[in-house]
């Protein structure tokens, strides 16, 4: 039997392949953020492939959509279009795009890539589904926490109990460089959520923090993470400070 390691370098694997292929892609952000999304709709989320605009299920939303070659990578995987559409990653005909489109990939609930405007339109969801007891997670990335738009949906938020919202923070210090963030969670404390930090490659950490109880604010992880996780090439080629957010 495959193990997990096993798994998610076989996924990882397909990314590469994908962008090669391509010749476009933003490899080193996927890697960086596939952990957290393996575990969200491996054992988080609630959905249906079959049928992927079903009421009954939760809404995760990639804000940081550069990133979509590990999206789409998890969607196939769990079953939302064949594996072997990745192959055409990027070809004009393909529905599987730089940028993930909502109308086109089954299971992507927003079209993203102009960052900082995934977390309002995150905001936009919890608000009209609060009360059928559905969650909705969104991913961000550090870079885009320079945004203002992030900043006034974090305040919405708050003012409205969206304890049915969650953020995901990619932490991969795309921003030392840029303007310096500081203490991302105290941040988003300091604006009425409820924040925690963790490793955001560590499967355990990462499913304690996304199932532990809810309260009555929205809730923010900061997740600590690399830039090409897995791949010491990569890594290396990314130091803190890169500006592939």
């Amino acid at each position: 039997m495959e193990g997990q390691g096993g798994h998610l370098n076989r996924l990882k694997r397909q990314i590469v392949l994908a962008a090669c292929a391509a010749g476009e892609g933003h490899i080193a952000s996927a890697f960086s953020v596939l952990d957290m999304l393996w575990i969200l709709y491996d054992q988080v989320l609630r959905f249906d492939p079959k049928n992927p605009r079903s009421d009954e299920r939760d809404r995760f939303v990639l804000s940081k959509g550069h990133g979509s070659l590990a999206l789409y990578a998890v969607l196939a995987e769990k079953g939302f279009f064949p594996a072997a559409e990745l192959e055409g990653f990027a070809e004009f005909h393909s529905r599987l795009g730089g940028h993930p489109d909502c109308n086109k990939v089954p299971g992507v609930e927003a079209s993203t890539g102009s960052l900082g405007h995934g977390l309002p339109m995150g905001v936009g969801m919890g608000l009209r589904i609060r009360k059928i007891d559905r969650r909705v997670v969104v991913l961000v990335g550090d870079g885009e926490c320079n945004e203002g738009s992030i900043w006034e949906a974090a305040l919405l938020a708050a003012h409205h109990h969206l304890a049915n919202l969650t953020c995901i923070v990619d932490y991969n210090h795309s921003t030392d460089r840029a303007l310096l963030m500081g203490d991302i969670a105290s941040k988003f404390a300091s604006f009425g959520w409820v924040a925690s930090g963790i490793n955001g490659h560590d499967h355990d950490a990462l499913l304690e923090a996304l199932t532990r109880g809810r309260q009555d604010r929205p809730t923010v992880i900061v997740a600590e993470t690399v830039k090409g996780f897995g791949c010491k090439i990569m890594e290396s080629a990314y130091p803190l400070g890169s500006s592939d957010h």
